[in-house]
């Protein structure tokens, strides 16, 4: 069996003049601190273990990465330290591995991880033996997101493509349709039916022309919806759009019993938006709030700013959102209704992106869901990015 360096050293320790080994053991700690000090200056999460996957080392980094301490959990194992990373289901001794790991707390994140084994370096012996794994973690939640967004924005391209196509093929044929009815109304008119047939034909005419029309405005509103249109944004007051979209549908609100608390922001600044684009996507938050509570439940809505955005929160009491189903909540055709069109959510989101905002969702199973819409400031054309501080560099 190979030895270790400790081992070496108390084999030796007895040719060392005593007068040295404090001055060695000072040596020892010092290089152990500057080493430890680099592995924390990183951004990367680095945790060392033993063969039997029992933590010997963590950094800042990772300790940040699961909300941890890492000083409670060294000689436990990773697996029981951090449910869910065992490294022996998804790799031998020996291995070289890279994966993708989903990280729910303290903040949901991804992380690729890496592990390669750490093997003795023995110059007594060519055999060499496994000593332990280093796995090396670095955050990539903002490369999927980006990812996704390109995904979507390729998705959404296919969507309003398809949509305009569907909308041409009706229109013509509701055009002609038209066309006719009018044609037979004049008819009729002129008396070339029968007395007895003129009132009943009239009527089914009106109704028909009614129902025609109907249609055509559900395509207009459609296209509307999913074609992307410029922004005719104007310097507005946040707080009275809000006030006037909650407004607009109090009483479909109330009439379902839930109770509505409205809490507007002090001194808002003006938002230069589009009011008529972000009434539609508030009108389809607000609906989508109020209709996954049911019959009862409240209404809360909060509006307030920060350096940059004002922003207004819409949260709900109903039954939250199955996980499964959160990170694609905004994706066309996807919805939590059996009669949804899978489609309001993400136009929203286009209005919103629109516009340089940003929407977030947060829910909880049996808790609600919190949607929060953050917009420009009219007084704010760049923003300084955080600072990186040296904490959250750790």
């Amino acid at each position: 069996m190979n030895r270790g360096f400790i081992d070496k050293l108390v084999e030796r320790i007895r040719f060392v003049e005593p007068a040295d080994i404090g001055h060695y053991l000072q040596l020892l700690s010092k290089e152990k601190g500057f080493l430890e000090t680099i592995f924390n200056a990183i951004l990367e999460g680095v945790i060392v273990t033993d063969p039997q996957d029992r933590i010997i080392y963590m950094n800042r980094a990772a300790c940040a990465f699961f909300g941890m301490d890492g000083a409670e959990h060294i000689g436990r194992s990773l697996a029981v330290a951090i449910p869910g990373l065992d490294l022996r289901s998804v790799a031998r001794t020996g291995d070289v591995m890279s994966r993708d790991l989903e990280v729910f707390y303290p903040e949901r994140r991804f992380l690729n991880f890496y592990v390669t084994p750490l093997m003795s370096d023995e110059e007594e012996s060519s055999r060499k033996e496994l000593v332990g794994r280093a796995v090396i973690l670095r955050d990539i939640t903002e490369e999927r997101r980006e990812t996704q967004e390109t995904i979507e924005s390729e998705r959404f391209s296919a969507v309003t493509l398809l949509a305009a196509a569907v909308a041409h093929e009706i229109g013509n044929p509701l055009n002609s349709l038209d066309i006719q009815l009018q044609l037979i109304e004049r008819r009729l008119k002129k008396g070339l039916a029968g007395e007895g047939e003129v009132g009943d034909l009239a009527k089914s005419i009106a109704i028909a022309r009614a129902e025609v029309a109907r249609l055509d405005q559900i395509i207009s509103k459609f296209l509307k919806a999913v074609r992307p249109s410029p922004l005719e944004a104007v310097p507005s007051d946040f707080n009275a759009l809000i006030i006037e979209s909650v407004d607009f549908l109090k009483r479909e609100i109330e009439d379902r019993g839930i109770n509505v608390e409205i809490f507007p922001g002090k001194n808002l600044p003006p938002a230069t938006l589009d009011r008529d684009q972000i009434r539609q996507a508030l009108y389809n938050v607000i609906r989508n709030s109020f209709q996954a509570m049911g019959s009862s439940g409240k209404l809360r809505v909060v509006t307030g700013y920060d350096d940059t955005h004002v922003w207004v929160s819409i949260g709900d009491t109903g039954g939250g959102i199955d996980p499964s189903v959160a990170d694609r909540i905004f994706h066309p055709y996807v919805t939590t209704k059996s009669d949804g069109s899978g489609l309001g959510l993400h136009v929203v989101q286009r209005i919103v992106r629109d516009h340089g905002g940003e929407i977030d969702l947060k829910s909880a199973a049996g808790k609600g869901l919190l949607f929060t819409i953050r917009l420009p400031r009219q007084d704010r054309r760049v923003r300084f990015l955080p600072a990186i501080s040296e904490e959250s560099k750790n």
